[in-house]
């Protein structure tokens, strides 16, 4: 078939169809020798139309092809004689199934697409969930829902995960951030050496002129370059529709009031234009609510400056404030580094704690930027290894071990991995219970990794990157042993909803500014008022004045103590009226009491060795 070229428009990059013709802009220099290569249904070479010099500008070359049927043809850039692929492509094809070994037969070669679904987004809106009330619940799309236990329909896609928003939802969770979904390369492709002649074998081979070096290890999770523009299409119940799969998990989402978060890895020396237009690109297509950035020297300040993501959660290791818009009525920045978990960790293990730095950690807000915190994720142990194992085991990953983080501040409490003696069994339930709680009981907006509600294991992989196998999936047969930690870990995000005060958007400021007799936050130790510790000490009481918000009044008084004996602390005496009420002790099978319970001591709060204590006053 002939087609017919004109010049095309310069101001899009990328390809896409224009009424009855298809404009493709891609980077290339005036004196390259450029083609397109249109490749049929059957992925064989239907045509090659040469693009003239003058059809570029600057480095650019832009071309109109009348007569381009969208879903006819894949394509290709020939750049030079060298195969190129669209960076700004949005579909791709050669990827529909995962870590497909037949690709070999074709030395894996994929091509582009032009992504032409239509989608009906009717009343979508964004929830705009602003971070007071923010919770994050972080999951692999294919880790997530692959476990043979669980439902069994649409494993490992989209359509899985959309399955169990109603799940996600029930624990209380606001935002759902998920791991890549762009499309990316999972396999490790065989790298070929030419075998120079000298170095040929005398004896046949049957031609061999190369030699492969083999390696079957699967990027699992993704941060990798990628096509940024394109859906991962292996991650569809129906590789063709898989755009609109998830446009629908995200319009699912936000029916539910939920947001959708995701995460996005630039390697270093990425084109900064591709990742605005990226960025912008799953906005406006997918109507995400937010990204997690990932990558070195990336253009933060165009990114945070930008007026179309003015409105778009933007979750990254760092801001230069003085280049934020100071009109902007949404608050969309959020620091998100691993600080939060170092300190909660070395509390909760005993190794090289320090108390001011906790507390530090557990009021951590900006005054115009949020705070992620979390005490596990992706890289790292999930939180039930973390009181399980005292060292990595990583040697399934094929590294000798010697990969994943080092410091990882876990505690083992007498046995290495899993044990059947009561009390090692007891202290890491406690644990466990005492780090969710001072997860959500912290100021800024709680995330956990998908199956730490059901104490997921890992069996000591601290980073599970190649793993496409039960220790990388959520091991959903917990579940149901695991109802007593889904109930109280639902009961604590509830309180924390019932108790703004907790995690108030702005920084507390240790004061009586409104005048009512007490500051917004206070320390207390054996004497109220009095904060007598220091950073070796291991206990404290953390009270929060109820009269600094306007929907719940009641104070919260929240007891910590990491020593291994009963301690008592001071309780600071309430307004005339105001009596002292515990609603939570860690230490008991049911943490939260039914309804709170009349402190007889109102002067003290008598709290339990390595266990988190919450009172509330009115």
């Amino acid at each position: 078939m002939k087609f017919r070229l004109t010049k095309g428009n310069f101001l899009k990059t990328g390809a896409y169809i224009d009424g009855d013709s298809a404009i493709f802009t891609f980077a290339a220099e005036k004196e390259d020798a450029c083609s397109i290569v249109l490749l049929d249904k059957s992925g064989n070479t239907a045509c090659e139309l040469d693009i003239p010099g003058e059809y570029s500008t600057g480095s650019l070359y832009s071309v109109r092809v009348h007569g381009f049927c969208g879903n006819e043809y894949a394509y290709y850039f020939r750049i030079n004689g060298k195969r190129c692929i669209d960076p700004y492509a949005t579909r791709i094809f050669g990827r529909e199934k995962w870590n497909d070994k037949t690709r070999s037969d074709n030395d894996y070669e994929i091509a582009c697409g032009i992504d032409s679904s239509d989608f009906d987004w009717k009343y979508d809106s964004f929830p705009e969930i602003t971070r007071d009330r923010m919770k994050l619940y972080k999951l692999h799309v294919r880790g997530f829902s692959m476990d043979v236990s669980g439902n069994k329909k649409h494993k490992g896609t989209f359509e899985a995960v959309s399955d169990r928003i109603n799940y996600i939802k029930k624990l209380g969770f606001t935002s759902i951030l998920l791991m890549p979904v762009y499309e990316f390369e999972e396999m490790t492709i065989p790298v070929k050496h030419d075998i120079p002649e000298y170095a040929k074998p005398k004896y046949s081979l049957k031609d061999e002129q190369s030699v492969h070096t083999e390696n079957d290890k699967v990027n699992f999770w993704g941060y990798t370059s990628g096509n940024y523009f394109a859906v991962k299409a292996s991650y569809a119940s129906d590789a063709s529709d898989a755009s609109n799969e998830l446009r629908r998990l995200v319009e699912r989402l936000h029916k539910n009031g939920m947001e959708c978060i995701v995460e996005m890895y630039f390697p270093d020396r990425t084109d900064h234009n591709l990742i605005l237009d990226a960025l912008r690109y799953w906005v406006m297509s997918f109507h995400v609510d937010g990204f997690k950035l990932l990558g070195d020297r990336l253009p933060v300040t165009a990114i945070v400056q930008d007026a179309l993501l003015s409105r778009t959660k933007i979750l990254y290791d760092g801001f230069d404030m003085s280049v934020v818009p100071q009109n902007r009525t949404y608050e969309n920045l959020y620091i998100d580094k691993e600080e939060y978990q170092f300190a909660a960790r070395m509390m909760l293990n005993h190794i090289n704690c320090n108390m001011y730095e906790l507390l530090n950690q557990q009021k951590k807000q900006g005054e115009n930027v949020g705070f992620i915190n979390y005490i596990s994720s992706n890289n790292g142990f999930t939180l039930s290894d973390l009181f399980m194992y005292n060292d990595r085991h990583n040697e399934a990953n094929g590294e000798k071990n010697a990969d994943g983080p080092s410091w990882n501040f876990s505690n083992n409490y007498g046995c290495e991995g899993p044990s059947r003696k009561r009390f090692i069994r007891e202290i890491r339930k406690l644990k466990w219970k005492d780090a969710m709680l001072l997860l959500f009981l912290a100021q800024g907006v709680p995330m956990i990794m998908a199956g730490d509600e059901i104490c997921n294991s890992q069996d000591g992989n601290n980073n599970a990157y190649c793993q496409d196998n039960p220790t990388g999936w959520v091991n959903w047969s917990n579940e149901h042993s695991r109802r007593e930690n889904i109930r109280f870990l639902t009961r604590l995000i509830k309180f924390r909803d019932e108790h703004p005060v907790i995690s108030c958007p702005k920084p507390f400021k240790f004061s009586d500014y409104k005048a009512v007799g007490y500051p917004d936050l206070s320390y207390h130790c054996k004497n109220a008022w009095i904060g007598e510790c220091d950073a070796t000490k291991l206990c404290v009481g953390v009270m929060y004045c109820g009269d600094y918000n306007e929907v719940n009044k009641d104070y919260v008084y929240v007891a910590y103590n990491f020593y291994s004996s009963r301690e008592k602390l001071a309780l600071p005496k309430l307004k005339k009226g105001m009596k002292w009420y515990a609603v939570c002790d860690s230490t008991l099978k049911e943490p939260f009491y039914d309804t709170p319970v009349l402190c007889e001591n109102q002067q003290y709060a008598d709290v339990s060795p390595q266990s988190v204590y919450i009172l509330i006053g009115r």
